[in-house]
């Protein structure tokens, strides 16, 4: 490609240099029309003048601006065209776009917060809605043990989008299920029984509200409900032998489901739900 001055025009390359445009975007508008060269060479390559050059800058300036290419060409080119209408109208769009944006923005803090420390919540909000009982550390202990586990990014998946009403909804649902099998227990259902059954499976969709919970997982959660000092006391601190009661009803469902609580392990990313 022959190489020009100002004088005689600019040649597509040094057009794309100067306004900072794709050689491929110049050749776009071209076709459509929206901005020709004015002249050519012997060998037919494209040059531009000096009023194409000052044609450019404005769609470049306005394409900046977020307008597309037919709005443009009607601000370029069309004398009824409202240009402070169509700034306006862009403006808008733009101002609406900001505010995505920031929304998506409180919306990925909260997701890194969740998965940080577990909760969105602060102490103050933790304790009334727990409990005076609840350890505000005991989600951060969480995240140091299972932060690496499929569990823990689905709780933190549920926990970004939830307020103080919804962890205060989920802290009753909790509670009616405690009382719900402190009941049992006093009312001596019998594991295996099916209103047994029917609490080992309202047990596993309430837990729901933090991650799905298979029946296998539920058997290893038993056994921590059992051994784990923190969890059994908060079982025996609503009925006394609640825990080991309430593991027996686990492994009784597990096994009228074909699973042998013995052998049960917890299932990860991929394992078999049952």
């Amino acid at each position: 490609m022959p190489d020009t001055t100002d004088a005689d025009g600019l040649t597509v390359g040094q057009v794309s240099k100067r306004l900072g445009v794709t050689v491929r975007a110049l050749h776009h508008w071209d076709e459509i029309g929206l901005a020709r060269p004015s002249l050519r060479t012997a060998a037919g390559y494209r040059l531009y003048t000096a009023a194409d050059l000052e044609r450019l800058h404005r769609i470049v300036v306005y394409r900046e601006l977020g307008l597309g290419l037919d709005g443009i060409r009607a601000v370029l080119d069309d004398p009824a065209s409202d240009v402070t209408g169509a700034l306006r109208a862009q403006r808008y769009q733009v101002a609406e776009r900001i505010d995505r944006l920031q929304r998506l923005g409180a919306g990925l803090d909260r997701m890194i917060e969740a998965h940080e420390r577990g909760l969105t919540l602060t102490v103050e909000q933790q304790a009334a809605i727990f409990g005076p009982q609840w350890d505000p550390d005991g989600p951060a202990a969480a995240r140091r043990r299972y932060g690496d586990t499929t569990q823990w990014r689905q709780y933190a998946e549920r926990a970004a989008s939830r307020g103080p009403e919804e962890w205060q909804a989920i802290a009753e649902e909790v509670a009616r299920l405690d009382r719900a099998l402190a009941d049992a227990m006093d009312a001596g259902v019998t594991p295996g029984s099916p209103e047994a059954g029917r609490l080992a499976e309202r047990h596993r969709e309430v837990f729901a509200s933090y991650f799905p919970l298979t029946r296998q997982m539920q058997v290893c959660l038993g056994r921590m409900y059992e051994s784990d000092p923190g969890f059994a006391a908060h079982y025996d601190g609503v009925r006394t032998g609640l825990a080991a009661w309430f593991r027996r009803v686990i492994d009784a469902d597990a096994r009228a489901h074909g699973i042998d609580p013995d052998t049960a392990t917890w299932e990860g990313e991929g394992g078999e739900s049952r």
